[in-house]
């Protein structure tokens, strides 16, 4: 019976050969995109699930509030990670890591800035599942300078020697480090993405008891009958007994006091696996992802499945009248109902098989452009993984089912006595639910349509905006204590420089300041908690600042080294109307320093668009780690070259480490500009697939129509009359899909730009740009069908009448 099935199947696929490509093709498209978005969605929900003990593994994150500035972060203490092994038994084990950024490292000529440095404590390996290739897990990172290279890099520096207790020289000081591990190269499914790792007892700071001073992770590992919750509780006595002498020192006030007056300190518990995917911390060693992302693309892909699979039923129901007789003989030969739509759903697993088979071969070789695209590190060999395999067969069961539902029952519905006298009709005119069917499609590609303009529009808007400085034609010189003691003689000489227009030398890159420090207005008691960094006298001028009142710092104002430049949202965090006759008091240090103000510079942006301008302080410094380069921008190229000829000049030897400000903040944007991209791709697969359904729609309705459109152009219809008849048809269908898209998209985009703290507003053109967009590809499609119809000579199309 099943032989049969297939058999009967096969012949029929081959006898329309012009629908079956279509079918084939639209399905293919479908479950290609399906199978992209799946991959994708299993690699954001599995990441760092490879640990043993992942599920038990917690961060120890910080939540504070002082003043009316409220800060969240995935930093903790020095001290903290001891406490927890110490004082609470739900904790097995805890290990802290601290990202360090680039460094530099040398192996006698060999010499080369490497990123992903972070330095970690000695049971690093204990609580994470890295994998050691080389070297004791245990004692790995347990001596002051050791060092854990990935595979990639100790082939980099030893070639296909074994890199195990040699020796490396790393930073500027030329520290001596040994190697006593070979790890695997970081993997793309981990927060923690690194090169190499340095032991935490080779830095002296990184033993300091400072219960305020958080500038690292602390992972712990929680027993197996413990509870987060019951950590937290407890970490809650552990904390007030040791912050509340450190807030003494500093603020005059216990912890309970500080809480009392509306302050906020308190860290907390968070689990591992939510890390990529839930946290909304800035200071994450990656950016998060975004666990709203993954519905998006998870509702795309499910959509554009179904829009393949009404290709698939529109196509086969529409041609009805040309099966229906071999459904009314098949029953008239005793056939049962049941038999005849098992006929029909083996057709559909026929389609659906073949179109997986030839989706398995897109995938294969697109897979380094999806990579591309979506920033991902996937491998063709994840679709072996058993859930991914699950939800293929799964993919290809839905796919059959549902395209061959409807096209089963509704053609075995037919009643013998219709079908043989020839009453049975076609088309648009009995086909409301292949009407719907194709509005559905049009509505989904319209709704994609509208958020792909919608989240272009942002991305140009962030891209674009006035940031308060001018980002444009500024390279960023890192490391810049590499050039030891003639650090001010290279800035000299670049500023002497033709095609350079100005140098500053600061200690923060921007965008980003990292550094937050607590302030007070003179004669105030109330404590503000503010972002502050340093810079030169050139910074203004180099960085492109906007004064808004007062002065900047000056070589003529020696007092300036005890001055401080305010943005106006520290002017209005402080509540002041006359800033330039105030003085503020940083707590920075051992005593507390009164500073007076010069000056208030308007607000730029120095972090995120997405989040509010924080209130900042700028400080004078004459030297710094970072050196800010303004230049023509007439000949990029020419200026790198020249200030690579300066820097070996100053530096011999020593790797030149720089960036490109503009690419900085717009690298703040990769995830939305992937987003952008991806939505992109799929609207164009979307629409493709709805036009390739109704490219099959309207050639059939054409060729169903062709007696009519004969007589109607003997009856002396022009070209132009006869095309607008059988477009108008589902140009009407087009429209009210379009009409039904209007508010599902402008609700979710709404939603999606309020995670901007700058956004573009959602302007009615852009309804009225994507639904002409819609039109008029729809049009196109069915046009080139119908003005083919049309052009007929109508002699071919009743010859036979």
């Amino acid at each position: 019976m099943v032989k049969n099935y297939i058999k009967v199947a096969l012949r029929n696929i081959t006898k329309h050969k012009f629908f079956s490509v279509i079918n084939i093709l639209g399905l293919t498209i479908g479950i290609s995109a399906c199978l992209f978005v799946t991959m994708y969605i299993y690699d954001e929900l599995n990441y760092d699930h490879f640990h043993t003990k992942g599920e038990r593994i917690y961060r120890i994150n910080l939540h504070g509030k002082l003043g009316g500035q409220e800060i969240y972060t995935s930093n903790s203490s020095f001290p903290m990670s001891k406490a927890l092994v110490a004082e609470i038994p739900e904790v097995e084990e805890a290990t802290r890591v601290n990202p360090m950024g680039e460094w530099i490292f040398r192996n006698g000529d060999l010499a080369f800035n490497e990123e992903g440095i972070m330095a970690a404590d000695s049971n690093f390996f204990e609580v994470f599942s890295f994998k050691l290739l080389e070297g004791n897990p245990k004692t790995a990172l347990k001596d002051p300078n050791s060092l854990v290279l990935s595979e990639e890099l100790a082939r980099k520096y030893f070639g296909d020697e074994s890199a195990l207790d040699k020796s490396l020289s790393i930073g500027n000081d030329k520290t001596e480090y040994k190697i006593t591990g070979v790890m695997e190269n970081k993997r793309g499914d981990s927060h923690l993405k690194f090169n190499a790792l340095l032991s935490s007892t080779s830095f002296s700071w990184m033993t300091q008891g400072n219960w305020l001073s958080n500038s690292l992770y602390t992972y712990y590992v929680l027993n197996e009958k413990g509870s987060s919750k019951s950590v937290d509780e407890k970490l809650e006595p552990i904390m007030e007994r040791n912050v509340t002498p450190v807030l003494q020192q500093f603020m005059g006030k216990s912890l309970k006091e500080f809480r009392a007056e509306g302050g906020i300190y308190e860290y907390y518990s968070f689990p591992m696996y939510d890390i990529h995917l839930k946290s909304e911390m800035q200071d994450e060693a990656e950016p998060p992802g975004d666990v709203s992302y993954v519905f998006i693309l998870a509702g795309i892909g499910l959509f554009i499945v179904i829009l393949a699979c009404i290709n698939f039923m529109n196509l086969t129901t529409a041609k009805s009248a040309g099966r229906a007789k071999e459904v009314g003989l098949r029953k008239t030969l005793g056939s049962l109902r049941s038999t005849l739509i098992a006929q029909f759903l083996t057709e559909s697993m026929i389609y659906a098989i073949s179109a997986a088979l030839l989706a398995l071969a897109v995938v294969y070789v697109l897979l380094p452009s999806f990579n591309l695209l979506s920033g991902k590190m996937l491998t063709f060999s994840i679709l072996a993984e058993p859930s991914i395999a699950i939800v293929l067969g799964l993919l290809i069961l839905f796919v059959g089912i549902l395209a061959g539902s409807y096209p089963a029952f509704y053609l075995t519905g037919f009643k013998i006595t219709e079908v043989l006298k020839g009453r049975l009709r076609a088309g648009m005119k009995s086909g409301g639910i292949r009407s719907f069917l194709v509005t559905f499609q049009f509505w989904i590609s319209i709704v994609l349509i509208i958020c792909t303009v919608v989240v272009y529009q942002q991305l140009q808007y962030v891209q674009n905006k006035n940031l308060g400085i001018d980002k444009e034609h500024i390279l960023i010189i890192e490391d810049t204590d590499r050039l030891e003691k003639n650090k001010m003689a290279f800035k000299n000489e670049l500023d002497a420089g033709s095609g350079i227009l100005g140098t500053s030398y600061s200690n923060n890159m921007v965008p980003g300041v990292n550094n937050t420090t607590i302030f007070r207005a003179a004669g105030d008691e109330q404590d503000h908690i503010m972002a502050t960094y340093f810079g030169d006298y050139d910074h203004l001028k180099t960085l492109g600042f906007e004064l808004t009142d007062g002065r900047f710092f000056s070589r003529d104002f020696p007092s300036d080294s005890g001055a401080v430049v305010l943005n106006e949202a520290a002017v209005k965090e402080l509540g002041w109307e006359n800033p330039l006759e105030e003085k503020i008091i940083n707590f920075n240090g051992d005593e507390p320093v009164e500073m007076k103000v010069i000056g208030v510079v308007k607000d730029f942006n120095f972090e995120s668009l997405k989040m509010n301008v924080r209130p900042l302080v700028l400080q004078l410094t004459k030297e710094g780690n970072i050196l800010y380069t303004r230049f023509s921008g007439e000949s990029p190229n020419d200026v790198i070259n020249t200030i690579a000829d300066r820097w070996e000049s100053y530096a011999p030897g020593e790797p030149l480490q720089y960036s490109f400000l503009d690419e900085d903040y717009d690298a703040l944007f990769r995830a939305e500009q992937r987003l952008g991209m991806v939505f992109t791709v799929f609207t164009i697969i979307a629409i493709f697939i709805a036009c390739l359904g109704l490219f099959g729609l309207a050639a059939f309705m054409a060729e169903q129509r062709t007696k009519e459109i004969g007589i109607r152009k003997v009856m002396g219809a022009s070209v132009w009359s006869v095309t607008s008849l059988m477009s108008k048809e589902f140009a009407k269908l087009v429209i009210i899909a379009f009409v039904l898209a209007i508010y599902p998209a402008y609700y979710a985009m709404d939603q999606w730009l309020n995670g901007f703290a700058n956004r573009v507003e959602i302007s009615i053109w852009i309804f009225v740009v994507s639904g002409i967009v819609s039109f008029v590809i729809a049009w196109l499609t069915v046009s080139y069908q119908s003005l083919k119809a049309a052009r007929v000579n109508p002699v071919r199309s009743l010859r036979y009448e």
